[in-house]
Parts: C-alpha cells; structure tokens; sequence
C-alpha cells in the first residue's frame, strides 16, 4: 500500500474531527515514528509502498484518531520544555501552562541556588514526573523529590527522569494522608513545593473534550463540586510545616478560583502571594513564600 494512499484515506476520515491541518500534522509525526519516513522523503519519493504489516500498523492508529484518543498516547511520547517523556493512559499528557509554571520556577530561583549548600524540591502529584524531571534538568544543583499516588505513574516517572538523564527521589504516597506524609517526610524540609494537583471540577467537565474527557486518568483530573480546594488546602498545610522559613510554594490552578486560593495561602501563613496568568490570560499559576 502506498503511503501517499494511507495520507488521502487520513484526510477522508479525520478531517472533519480535527481539520486539515491537524490531520497532516498527525500522519507526518506517525509516518516518523513508526517509518523514519519524513514529509521531505515523500516529497521526493511519492510512490512510497509499505508492506501489509506496516500498513495495518498505521490504520491501527487512525482508527484510535476517530475515537478521539490523544496522539500522544498513540506514540507513547511527547515534549514537553524541549525535553522528550514517555506518557500512557496512568498519566496526563503535559500541557503548554505547566510549562509556563514551570519557566516561572527556573527563573525565580536559578540565581538564588549556591553550590555550597543544598537546595531541595518537593514535587506533589508528579504524573509523568514533567515538572520534577525539567526542574532537576534546570537546575542542577537541586535535590528534586517527587511524589505520586499511583504506582503506574511513579513508574513512568522513574523511565522518564532516565531517559532525561537526571536524578530524581520519586516517592509513592497519598498527599490526602497526613500520617503517611509526617513519616516519611519528618526528616526533610524544603526550599520550594510545587503542585500540579486535581482541579477540574465536575461541573466543568461539558467544557471538556472527548479527547480529554474519555482518555486521560480521572484521578488526576477531578475534583468534587463541594471541596474543589481539597488538594490545595492539604498541600498548603503541609508547606506550611516542611517549608524552610521564607520558602516558596507554587501552584498550577483552576482559573476560575483564583480569589479563594489567595485566601488559602493567607490562611496558611503565606505572604507576598502572587497570581499569575498563563499566555491565555488565564489564572493559571500561583505562588507565595512562607513567613
């Protein structure tokens, strides 16, 4: 079969899913990844056949494209900060705002961390380990932990922090269980916590799409209507007690409680609070330093 065929037959199915552009955008990346065929080589080879075997493998990921699976599921891969991570169905894929959080980390601290003493990052609710990996990729000087509830995730962590060639301390754990959380960590303190925690609430998820909403693990992205802060207002607490005095915690947040999540900070002995929007202008990202 020859692919300039497989492209027409992507075109016909797809385009009115995701649109021209999209569409071609996914089978280039796909003839890459499964071919080491690039759009330069069909250019200059149009008549390019693959074998049966080959083909089935390609209509196997446009058929995952109409029921609207993430491509990034489809190659098991993304990037995310310039850096590559391997991603699965345990993990959320990491966006364009967590990046921004991120960058806003690295630039408030690269100047601050001294060779000559250690600097420590705890991050909470790591997934893919994307901002614990980038930051220690960062910033080398840093001590980074990260934290996970699910074990399938923390393992796709650890293979990302090799793959990026960094030393990450990954620690499975429920950031809702306090006891758990003063064992093992009542020897350490923190210089910066981040979060990237649940904060969709369900009545927000008619805004989402399917893409989204059918793919990627709930547990990472649900909160309840009644207690959409329950993760902010654990973690906050807990930054309160393991943060070093004057310590900064950053937040990736639902941008439509910008206001009560600035209460919750002054209410956990926060200061010089910070709301930030992301390129959107969107709230997207908050930080403070512990007093």
């Amino acid at each position: 079969m020859k692919l300039k065929e497989i492209k027409e037959r992507f075109h016909k199915e797809l385009d009115a899913i995701y649109g021209k552009d999209e569409v071609r955008s996914f089978f280039y990346l796909l003839i890459e990844e499964l071919f080491d065929f690039n759009r330069l080589k069909l250019a200059l080879d149009p008549e390019k056949s693959i074998t049966k075997s080959e083909a089935d493998t390609i209509l196997k990921a446009l058929t995952r494209l109409k029921g609207q699976e993430p491509i990034q599921y489809i190659t098991g891969e993304t990037e995310f900060y310039g850096l590559p991570f391997k991603v699965n169905e345990n993990t959320l894929i990491p966006r364009p705002e967590t990046e921004e959080l991120v960058n806003l980390i690295i630039e408030n601290t690269k100047e601050k961390i001294e060779k000559d003493r250690s600097f420590s990052i705890l991050d909470i609710g790591t997934g893919t380990g994307c901002i614990a990996i980038t930051l220690a990729k960062n910033l080398p000087n840093a001590k980074v932990y990260a934290v996970d509830v699910s074990a399938e995730a923390i393992g796709k962590a650890k293979e990302n922090a090799a793959l990026n060639n960094v030393e990450v301390a990954f620690i499975e754990t429920d950031i809702l269980d306090k006891e758990s959380w003063d064992v093992k960590f009542s020897a350490l303190e923190f210089d910066i916590i981040v979060s990237n925690p649940p904060y969709v609430r369900e009545l927000e998820k008619q805004q989402m799409k399917p893409n989204v909403l059918n793919n990627e693990p709930h547990l990472a992205l649900f909160v309840e209507d009644e207690n959409p802060l329950l993760f902010y207002k654990a973690i906050s607490k807990f930054a309160d007690r393991k943060l070093q005095s004057s310590g900064e915690l950053y937040f990736e947040i639902n941008e439509y409680l910008g206001k009560e999540m600035i209460a919750l900070l002054e209410e956990n002995n926060f200061r010089n609070i910070e709301l930030k929007q992301d390129f959107f202008r969107k709230d997207r990202m908050l930080k403070g330093i512990k007093k």
